[in-house]
């Protein structure tokens, strides 16, 4: 039988790579068949990664993606290189909390330069690859990922900027998908609860941790690992009927909304 989840042949950007949600997709994007082009400012931790994953299933590019000169460089780059982008994973993201009546314009910036701006020029360079490889006649898979989060559906407290950047990933992901689906270029995002990374590393501690759980219906966080496999399956042939949804993957922290 066929693997429907087989990512064989294909290339997958991701960015955010060198840890946490960005390195369970990139080893299962690889576990799947595929190969893993990997994205960070973390050099060190990218190369260690790409070692363990092999040269002949991944590569890795350091550089921001709040730096759209940098984003087309690496995108061209990857084509050259791989002759095709498959799938692209934006993951890349960062916090800065701060309530709102004491947010430095600086620290809103930050993040919606990262978490807003840097999805919509990943969206775009790779975007533009997928259209006109597509209006060439070439039918390889296309499909794109998003990472948003339940912050973007509920709003959050303390984190006012992270929330509006995944609110307008959610908008962004909507656009782009009535945009590119008659070239079969799917877009789609990821809606996650908490999960156990180093970026969660403060609400799961002991002073806002059973708030959380109290809220989350399977009362548990979740692991890298376990939300990965939820978006190789949205790059997967597995979804190729599945544009413009937002799909929650956080333990029916979300339910009815």
């Amino acid at each position: 039988m066929t693997n429907p989840m087989s990512l064989k042949g294909q290339n997958v950007i991701v960015t955010g790579a060198a840890q946490g949600i960005g390195e369970a997709v990139s080893k299962l994007v690889v576990d799947l068949g595929g190969r893993a082009i990997m994205v960070d400012l973390q050099e060190e931790k990218l190369g260690a990664l790409a070692d363990e994953l092999g040269v002949e299933n991944a590569e890795y590019h350091v550089g921001s993606v709040a730096d759209p000169g940098f984003v087309q460089e690496m995108v061209n780059n990857a084509v050259a290189k791989n002759g095709t982008i498959n799938g692209l994973v934006n993951n890349a993201g960062i916090v800065r909390a701060a309530m709102l009546n004491k947010m430095p314009i600086e620290t809103w910036q930050q993040v919606i330069d990262v978490n807003l701006s840097g999805v919509f020029y990943c969206l775009q360079a790779v975007g533009r690859h997928m259209y006109e490889r597509a209006k060439s006649g070439d039918t390889s898979p296309s499909s794109i990922v998003n990472i948003s989060s339940d912050a973007g559906r509920r709003g959050t407290i303390g984190q006012i900027n992270y929330g509006a950047a995944k609110s307008g990933v959610m908008g962004l992901t909507m656009s782009a998908a009535r945009e590119y689906a008659a070239k079969q270029v799917r877009v789609n995002s990821v809606c996650f609860g908490v999960v156990e990374t180093e970026m969660t590393e403060t609400i799961r501690s002991e002073k806002f941790r059973d708030g959380i759980m109290a809220q989350v219906p399977m009362k548990r966080f979740s692991t890298p690992k376990e939300v990965s496999e939820p978006v190789c399956f949205l790059l997967s042939p597995a979804s190729s009927y599945i544009t413009g949804q937002h799909l929650s993957v956080n333990g029916g922290y979300t339910i009815g909304v």
